[in-house]
């Protein structure tokens, strides 16, 4: 059974045939789903996903790119999100200097990711930590906020292996996805096979980031096995032990799911 941890299928491209994807998850093997807002507007969309299946589960947050549709008001509806019993995590949040360079702009980044996990620790909630370009603010922003106390994932891993053993000692997962199968991925590689399989979280970034031998296409749900199958490579286990470890990672770090 694969637990996918993070997925976006309130995304347009999945407008077409979603509901016939999403409902042949369980017999490919997908058990379990957690939907991931990004704005407030997609966390609109993936409570509703969560409330139309079973086996979908949601992540109810703000990605950095998109702070500015948070303020007081819109805050406030957010945390009164966490409180229903199928919100399973506070997410995706974090820090993103990929497109923003501008000061100004990284110091709103850096408040409502602060505001957030604060958010997260209020309701008992896990974080799904986004960081892009941004490893020295990110912890900075964590250690501030004793992030240690807080658990989560660091979703769609980019950093060194050192720093990701930074984030273990803090008692964070590490969320791989379809990047590990790609030739250029040297450091993601590096990183995969240092850390313990015990600490690795299975996740899509769908419609984004689908794997080899199908990059560049839409991404899924039903593409991990590819993502499970270099891990297993990597760590020199088999792709059964991957799948296996994974999923009780994912239980144990999103209590909430049934």
């Amino acid at each position: 059974m694969i637990f996918e941890t993070h997925a976006h299928y309130d995304d347009e491209r999945f407008t077409e045939d979603r509901d016939q994807l999403l409902s042949a998850m369980p017999e490919k093997g997908i058990k379990r789903i957690i939907n991931v807002g990004a704005s407030i507007e997609t966390t609109k969309t993936t409570l509703a996903l969560a409330e139309q299946y079973d086996f979908v589960y949601a992540a109810v947050g703000v990605h950095p790119s998109d702070i500015s549709g948070l303020n007081e008001e819109t805050f406030a509806w957010l945390s009164a999100q966490t409180k229903w019993e199928k919100t399973v995590a506070v997410g995706e949040i974090g820090l993103d200097y990929y497109w923003d360079k501008e000061e100004e702009v990284q110091k709103k980044q850096q408040y409502w990711f602060a505001r957030q996990l604060e958010l997260a620790r209020e309701a008992s909630l896990p974080v799904i930590i986004h960081s892009r370009d941004a490893a020295a603010d990110t912890m900075e922003v964590m250690k501030q906020q004793n992030a240690s106390e807080i658990p989560g994932v660091i979703h769609c891993y980019s950093y060194s292996k050192e720093m990701a053993l930074e984030f273990i000692k803090m008692g964070y997962y590490i969320g791989v996805g379809g990047v590990v199968t790609f030739k250029n991925a040297k450091k993601l590689k590096e990183t995969v096979a240092e850390i313990p399989l015990e600490r690795i979280l299975l996740e899509t970034d769908c419609p984004y980031m689908a794997p080899e031998p199908h990059r560049g296409e839409r991404n899924d749900s039903s593409y991990l096995p590819f993502v499970v199958q270099k891990i297993a490579e990597l760590k020199g286990v088999t792709p059964e032990q991957v799948e296996r470890v994974t999923e009780q990672n994912a239980r144990a770090l999103f209590t909430k799911v049934n």
